[in-house]
């Protein structure tokens, strides 16, 4: 048996659903037989054996995740590996692993990970076409990358998060070309009433038992804020780490992205528009700065991937010590200054009061207790090695470090110079403390391999700003402004909050399952010939193979993608839609022709 033990690999997630872009990691699930454990076979002997591979570099373990998963670099291409042990001897060579009785005596974490598989399958099963789909996907992702909303682990959407999305929507409007996809996509979730439930097909119940998503009858199914449900079994929810807070900055997003493409549709705005980034620095006057220290390269990777999966918790945390009244936008991306010679990295989280709240004077948002206790969690990582640190400081906009921008240069901001001028009145200073209070890098240097008790007491205090009475001065100047904060923030760990204390949300369990149109399911066979390479893939949006590891052709990518969204028709060639309607161009058709198409 030892002898004919073997494994067998499969892809998930974008690669397998065709829409790989720049930088992506391809999503791996190595299936083996039963005899093979996850805990001391994966985690401890296939480690040991990539971890001598010239090849493989960025090797990181994480045994504790939702889905636990083994990241690697192979050849510089990023990969994140599953593993699952099904009730097999030997893995056959045509292993079916979309048939339910693979999941025969399984736990859950293997459960989880043979769904990415099997989600991915359904999910091009059920779309009515594949190529919009994808055209489509492409789209939306790069769209949610640009506007920092691409991000499960900080509380954002992920990959089958946005595919699932998207193709719900191409089961609305199974005739749509992409460029109608993508407008209809921003308003059916600007309208779309959570927690109501996205869901491509029905939930169905099977006798092996697994517990599926179901608010009427799991009480922690009803605190899920924006359930996206996937279609193979046992249906979960893919979004249950949205919270109050990032599911208000995604509403925003879909809002603004509606708006653009409103204005595409009356010949307005063109595409690029839709995808200009977020000006995430410009957007607050009050941030969270949270410095991420280590000793050398392996330790920040390692220490980095833990501290970013607990930043949705702080932001779940500030939630509920604010009762909601501090509102927090965790931004995604990790920025690193590389003039300095300490490794470390930051992340960075938008803070605002509530809006339409009355602001009340003298009124404090004091988190101090609140980041300490994140600090106390973020310490018991199991991994911890001396050297690994973290730092949290309030910063107002103007003290954000220069790294954070393009280039390292900040953006100047019309009109800045002429509205400081005209500020007489003391009472119409802006919110912000009368000092710097934010660690410096350099201080941070010195610290980083320092376990000096005075220090470290010293720099908590330090990074404790109070802004006494701010904003009764700066409501005196600016009494619609909301953004400006009177607060006493510390700098400091992670707690899971239970789920009473997030708060019930009662669902219209009546609309739960309802069923979807599924006339246009595809089976295996259907989808056997729309399976193709990666060089294919890299065809279809017209760049090369090289396009993937090269996140300098973002621009190219757009271009791409702009480039599918407008189809060149010549001008006054008469046009017919699927409902037989006709007319004749004058002008490039963006979308004023394709809204006719699913009329």
């Amino acid at each position: 048996m030892v002898e004919e033990s073997n494994a067998k690999v499969f892809t998930f997630g974008s690669y397998r659903l065709g829409v790989h872009g720049p930088g992506a990691d391809i999503d791996t699930l190595c299936i083996g037989p039963e005899y093979a454990n996850r805990e001391e076979d994966f985690f401890i002997i296939l480690h040991d054996v990539l971890a001598g591979m010239p090849e493989v570099t960025e090797l990181n373990r994480v045994p504790d995740a939702h889905v636990p998963v083994m990241k690697f670099k192979f050849r510089g291409i990023s990969i994140d590996l599953l593993y699952a042990s099904v009730a097999l001897s030997i893995i056959p060579d045509d292993l079916d692993i979309s048939q339910e009785s693979i999941l025969y005596n399984l736990d859950e974490q293997s459960v989880r990970s043979l769904n990415g598989c099997r989600v991915t399958d359904q999910i091009l099963r059920l779309v009515p076409d594949v190529q919009s789909f994808r055209t489509t996907l492409r789209c939306i992702k790069f769209w949610a990358k640009q506007r920092g909303v691409y991000s499960n682990v900080t509380g954002f959407l992920g990959g089958v998060n946005w595919a699932l999305l998207v193709a719900r929507v191409c089961q609305l409007y199974p005739n749509a070309i992409p460029s109608m996809l993508v407008s209809r996509f921003f308003r059916v979730y600007t309208q779309w009433r959570w927690p109501n439930p996205v869901m491509l097909c029905p939930i169905e119940e099977d006798e092996l038992g697994f517990q599926i998503w179901d608010p009427r009858k799991n009480p922690r199914d009803r605190t899920h804020l924006m359930p996206i449900i996937t279609p193979a079994y046992p249906c979960m929810n893919s979004s249950y780490n949205v919270s109050t807070s990032t599911l208000r900055v995604m509403g925003e997003q879909f809002q603004k992205g509606n708006k653009i493409c409103e204005d595409i549709e009356m010949n307005g705005a063109q595409w690029s528009t839709l995808f200009e980034p977020y000006p995430f620095f410009e957007a607050y006057k009050n941030y969270l700065q949270v410095d991420i220290i280590a000793a050398d390269e392996d330790g920040l990777r390692n220490w980095k991937g833990w501290v970013e999966s607990r930043l949705r918790i702080l932001t779940l945390m500030i939630e509920r010590d604010t009762q909601g009244m501090l509102q927090c936008h965790p931004y995604p991306c990790e920025h690193v200054d590389r003039t300095k010679p300490c490794y470390h990295c930051a992340f960075f989280m938008g803070l605002q009061r509530k809006q339409g709240v009355p602001i009340q004077e003298g009124q404090q948002f004091d988190i101090r207790d609140t980041v300490d206790e994140f600090k106390q969690s973020v310490g018991m990582y199991i991994f911890w090695r001396p050297g690994m640190d973290i730092y949290v400081s309030h910063v107002r906009r103007k003290q954000i470090p220069s790294y954070v921008f393009p280039g390292g240069v900040r953006r100047t901001r019309p009109g800045r110079a002429a509205n400081l001028a005209g500020r007489t009145s003391p009472g119409a200073r802006e919110c912000s403390p009368k000092s710097s209070n934010s660690p410096a890098l350099d201080d941070m240097h010195e610290e980083c391999y320092s376990n000096s008790a005075e220090k470290a007491n010293k720099r908590k205090y330090e990074s404790v700003l109070d802004v006494v009475d701010a904003d009764k001065r700066a409501a005196a100047s600016s009494p619609n402004d909301t953004n400006c904060l009177s607060s006493v923030v510390a700098v400091e760990e992670p707690y899971i909050p239970s789920s009473s204390s997030r708060g019930g949300i009662n669902l219209k369990h009546a609309k739960i399952l309802e069923e979807p149109d599924m006339s246009y399911a595809k089976s295996d066979d259907q989808l056997h010939h729309k399976k193709c390479s990666q060089k294919e893939r890299a065809e279809e949006i017209g760049l090369g193979t090289e396009f993937s590891h090269c996140p300098s052709t973002a621009g190219k990518y757009q271009n791409a993608l702009v480039e599918e969204l407008e189809p060149s028709v010549n001008l006054g060639m008469v046009l017919t839609t699927q409902n037989g309607l006709k007319s004749e161009t004058v002008q490039k058709p963006i979308l004023r022709v394709s809204l006719a198409s699913t009329a």
